[in-house]
């Protein structure tokens, strides 16, 4: 059976799956279609947030992005699980017992203003359309390999299919959906992991086999890992990072970002007690811990099989020629996410950082006139069992699994999407007198109407997978978050300074992206170089990446909110005694109903 009919099985299985959970639970009210009923089960709930927020990022990008920059780049990991913890901690309980369908519904009702709602709309649908940007792009890259089709072909396949089950089940549908996607990409991330770390430590868990022998040189994995990159003139994989303000700022804006995220936060109202919010949250956290630890070991493999695949012999004098390069890298340039270029005309592969000045001399020593392979990032975690030659049916399950991760999530965010235009723009404002069945028909249109935009978006993305979702958490941290945590902690806090908040920290955050990444991501239109000596306090050596200001943001919305209120009236009592209601646990066991 050739690889594209495996593909094709795999692939093909679980989106029939989908369709036929998406049909069974098919959303007949609104209170089915945003949050399920309110009464999922905790440990299926936790199953289901691990899938939302285990996106295409998780899966395809974060390994990528590791093994492609090693220590520097595991802030990735750092800031999606410290943010998962502050969200598990400080807000899903508290946001369940006030009991409301949507994040901008909370805002609204706590900062007792349309005003601050419709604000909150818009912080939400900005973050979550630049996030979906992310899962779409993903879903192309996946499409493109596995079932050999243009990625923006891909794109649509997708689309479909999250049309197909998010339209018509809602959250209810996504919900036991996304338990079957967790299943397939856990799966999908775990096996082709084994088998890897087998091969090259003996050591059949990856977290262990990344600290144990590489059994082909004898030395530690990492220690044969940077030895290499070393003499391909990269800096080490396990080497320290010079701008540390830069990276504990980026850990925080991922943090911060992915506990203000409203496709994650929504999951957690979806369950009957404030108690199960509590055990939904802890049965995610083990549930994503899973992927979590192996990650970084998927990461450090795939980039010494790739390394080792273009250099076999172990000494960079002996590159493969081009003609006699494996399968998966012709099987790859198909996609246009592996390119080629025999810039010295020799016919051999010469893979290394032709960006090093200190290196340069080696290279010309060596006759090298520049790097010849051009590997995208997101192909890494999907590539990587063809790179080590494991069976055919592991790398459908992995086609499957990496599709699984960019659906579930995208169909969260377009949830979350559609909740804010049809509950809190058409309902709360514009026509407050709707009926169940015309607000749930709003809903569905809004749905499609965003997964549209989605699909444009993913074929026109400003970066690969991982960067997106960066972005998107930025604008979270600097929005969203910080209303939040003033809402529950702070009786003080009122509309005016929640107002003025949200809208610095959101301002400033796109400002500061838009100026180094382009007016609205639209390439070639950045005012300055995104390079660290352009970065805000660049000159210093202490630069602050677009990709780290959130959490910049964030401190603006704070300051700023408790400025205006601290010159402004105090919130109603009312608003005060409701804080203090949140807050404390008297009554947390029967939330409020929605």
């Amino acid at each position: 059976m050739s690889q594209f009919a495996i593909n094709l099985i795999f692939v093909g299985g679980s989106f029939a799956l989908y369709i036929a959970i998406a049909i069974w639970a098919r959303a007949g009210s609104t209170k089915e279609f945003y949050v399920a009923g309110g009464g999922v089960n905790p440990v299926m709930n936790g199953m289901a947030t691990a899938a939302d927020w285990m996106s295409a990022a998780s899966f395809i990008s974060m390994a990528g992005l590791i093994a492609a920059g090693g220590y520097a780049n595991s802030t990735f990991l750092m800031g999606w699980t410290g943010g998962y913890v502050l969200l598990a901690m400080l807000l899903a309980p508290y946001l369940r017992k006030f009991g409301k369908f949507t994040v901008p519904e909370f805002i609204g009702d706590r900062f007792y203003s349309k005003n601050a709602r419709f604000v909150a709309v818009a912080c939400l649908i900005i973050a979550s359309v630049t996030y979906v940007i992310g899962q779409m792009t993903g879903a192309g890259v996946a499409f493109s390999r596995f079932l050999e089709v243009e990625s923006d072909t891909g794109l649509i396949i997708a689309a479909v299919i999250v049309f197909l089950y998010a339209v018509m089940g809602g959250m209810k549908g996504i919900t036991y959906t996304q338990v079957a996607q967790y299943v397939v990409l856990i799966i999908a991330y775990t096996i082709p992991a084994v088998f890897i770390s087998l091969q090259l430590t003996g050591n059949f868990l990856p977290p262990l086999g990344l600290f144990s022998e590489h059994i082909e040189s004898g030395m530690p994995l990492l220690q044969k890992l940077d030895m290499v990159v070393r003499d391909l003139g990269f800096t080490d994989y396990t080497g320290d990072v010079s701008n540390k303000l830069n990276m504990v700022l980026f850990t925080l804006s991922l943090m911060i970002g992915t506990a203000g995220l409203p496709h994650v936060i929504i999951r957690f109202f979806t369950v009957p007690k404030v108690s199960d919010a509590r055990w939904s949250a802890g049965w995610a956290l083990v549930f994503i811990a899973l992927l979590y630890l192996t990650a970084p070991a998927v990461a450090s493999m795939a980039r010494l099989n790739l390394l080792t695949t273009i250099y076999p012999a172990g000494t960079t004098a002996d590159a493969i020629e081009y003609a006699q390069r494996p399968d998966w890298i012709k099987n790859w340039e198909t996609t246009g996410l592996i390119k080629f270029d025999d810039k010295n005309s020799d016919g051999r592969i010469q893979l290394y950082n032709d960006k090093s000045e200190s290196f340069k001399q080696t290279a010309t020593e060596r006759g090298w006139n520049g790097n010849e392979l051009t590997v995208n990032n997101d192909i890494l975690v999907l590539a990587n069992p063809e790179i080590a030659n494991l069976p055919g049916w592991v790398i459908g399950l992995i086609a499957a699994g990496g599709l699984a991760a960019a659906l579930s999530t995208a169909a969260g965010l377009l949830l979350a999407i559609s909740s804010a235009v049809s509950h809190d723009l058409i309902k709360g404002s514009i026509n407050p007198n709707i009926s169940e069945k015309g607000e749930l028909r709003a809903a569905r249109i809004s749905m499609a109407v965003a997964i549209v935009i989605a699909t444009w978006l993913g074929m026109n993305p400003p970066g690969f997978a991982a960067q997106t979702v960066a972005l998107a958490f930025g604008i979270a941290a600097a929005s969203i978050f910080p209303a939040l945590m003033m809402g529950i902690f702070s009786k003080r806090v009122n509309n005016k300074g929640a107002i003025a908040g949200m809208l610095a920290g959101l301002l400033s955050t796109v400002l500061y992206i838009f100026l180094y990444l382009g007016w609205f991501f639209i390439p070639g239109t950045a005012t300055f170089a995104n390079t660290p000596d352009n970065w805000l306090f660049g000159s210093m050596g202490y630069g602050i990446s677009p990709l780290s200001f959130g959490a910049i943001g964030a401190m603006i919305n704070f300051a700023v909110a408790f400025a205006v209120s601290s010159a402004t009236e105090a919130p109603p009592k009312h608003i005060q005694e409701l804080v203090e209601s949140v807050r404390y646990p008297k009554g947390a066991g029967a939330a409020t109903d929605h």
